[in-house]
Order: structure tokens, then C-alpha cells, then sequence
């Protein structure tokens, strides 16, 4: 039984990773929470899907099917679809009306499907078309820098482009980081009072509701259902 992931890092603004996975003997998985949003596409008994898929505020199993392949592009804070307002995808999906080997409709246009090494020139086409546009606003409050507009007009921006409070974000981002440290061999102690979590009670509570996992789990790797892609985050605010 198996769940094979690969993933990577862009030069992109508007990308934050692009991953591809595939499934064998796995009926089930464990999808973390996410406060990104992202474009899916997978194959499921030889016939292609695509869909966009909004963040997920709470851990949730998800069915695999065996033998399926997924690819996956997720989209940096700040970036957004016009057409297609983020928080109205908070915790679903909207599936392309149709997709082939070839391409999918988005927007109501065909498109090209994209591939794990074309991302970057995927993106920079929907982004030429009015597709997606970016807020560099919301992407540098999310990593920290010193706010360039007023608190209320920042919390709206951040709400609009991705759906989420930066509370939520922070907190999903947070319980993201602890359980990579976690499964490093971190002791939940050192993960507390780095992440600055209040005590090892929150952070039990946190990874149950964002992860899906306990501590000892995440250590062990014991868990009956593998996870969804986890990868270091630069966020980590202590909301």
C-alpha cells in the first residue's frame, strides 16, 4: 500500500508548489487542512478530471481511488480567479464541465492541460488572459512584512483573495509546521514552545482539528490511512 507524492517549490509568484501523486492499494487517505487554494488533475480508471479546489479548514478522509495518478498546482496567497471568487470554494470543489488527455475548460475556454514541469508557463498564460491576477498586498502581509495599508483594508484584502481570515490562516499554516516537525522526530514539548503554541494541550488540539493526527502518531508514522502532501510552511503566527 502506497501514496507516492513529489513535489516542488516555483519561481513563480502566483505558485507556491506543484505536486503530483499516485495511488496503489490505498482506499483512503487523510486530507490535512490548507489555506491555499489549488487546480487538480487526476486520472481515474483512464478517464481525466479537473477541478479547482478551495482551502480546507479542517482535517477530512478523502477516498483514493487504486491505481489513480493526480497533479496539482497550488496557488500562492494573494493570487485568485477573478471569475471565481475564493471564498465561495472555502471546503469544496467546483470539477471542470469537461477534460480530456489534452485540456480542460476553465472560465468557459479550453485550456491546455498542464504538466508537473509547465506550471510556471501555464500560469503565466492564465495570468496574460485575465485569468488569475495576484494582490501583492495580501502576499506580503501573510509573510510578515510591515503592512502598507491600514489594518481594516488588509483584512478585508487577505478575506477576499483567499477566502480565509489571516487568523485562520495562521493557525492552519501553524499546525501545518508542527506536524513536519513532528514527523522529523521533534519532541511535541520543543514543537510547542517553538511554534508558540500556549502548551502541549493546545498543540493535541490544533493537530487533531488541522492535521487529523496526534503527536505520537505523526512520530510513528503508525497512522491506519496515509496523509495529503505536507510541506514546510513560512507562516507560522502565533493567532
Amino acid at each position: 500500500m502506497a501514496l507516492e507524492t513529489e513535489d516542488r517549490e516555483s519561481d513563480s509568484p502566483y505558485i507556491a508548489r506543484v505536486w503530483r501523486g499516485r495511488s496503489c492499494g490505498v482506499e483512503r487517505m487523510t486530507s490535512v487542512a490548507t489555506a491555499n487554494w489549488e487546480l487538480v488533475f487526476w486520472t481515474e480508471q483512464g478517464v481525466v478530471r479537473a477541478a479547482v479546489r478551495g482551502p480546507e479548514t479542517a482535517a477530512s478522509a478523502a477516498a483514493v481511488p487504486d491505481g489513480s495518478e493526480s497533479f496539482g498546482i497550488t496557488f500562492s496567497h494573494g493570487t485568485r480567479m477573478p471569475h471565481l471568487p475564493v471564498p465561495r470554494l472555502v471546503n469544496t470543489q467546483l470539477e471542470s464541465p469537461h477534460a480530456t488527455p489534452r485540456s480542460f475548460v476553465l472560465r468557459g475556454e479550453e485550456w491546455p492541460l498542464p504538466g508537473f514541469s509547465t506550471a510556471e508557463q501555464f500560469a503565466a498564460r492564465l495570468v496574460r488572459a485575465g485569468v488569475l491576477v495576484r494582490d501583492p498586498l495580501v502576499a506580503e502581509a501573510l509573510g510578515g512584512a510591515p503592512p502598507s495599508a491600514g489594518t481594516r483594508s488588509v483584512q478585508r484584502r487577505v478575506a477576499a483573495s483567499t477566502g480565509l481570515a489571516q487568523g485562520a490562516i495562521q493557525r492552519i499554516e501553524r499546525a501545518r509546521q508542527a506536524a513536519v516537525l513532528l514527523a522529523e522526530g521533534a519532541a511535541p514539548l520543543d514543537v510547542t514552545h517553538r511554534l508558540g503554541y500556549y502548551d502541549q494541550p493546545h498543540l493535541a488540539r490544533s493537530l487533531t482539528r488541522y492535521i487529523g493526527r496526534t503527536a505520537t502518531q505523526l512520530r510513528r508514522e503508525d497512522a491506519g490511512e496515509p496523509l495529503s502532501l505536507l510541506y514546510k510552511t513560512d507562516a507560522c503566527g502565533r493567532s
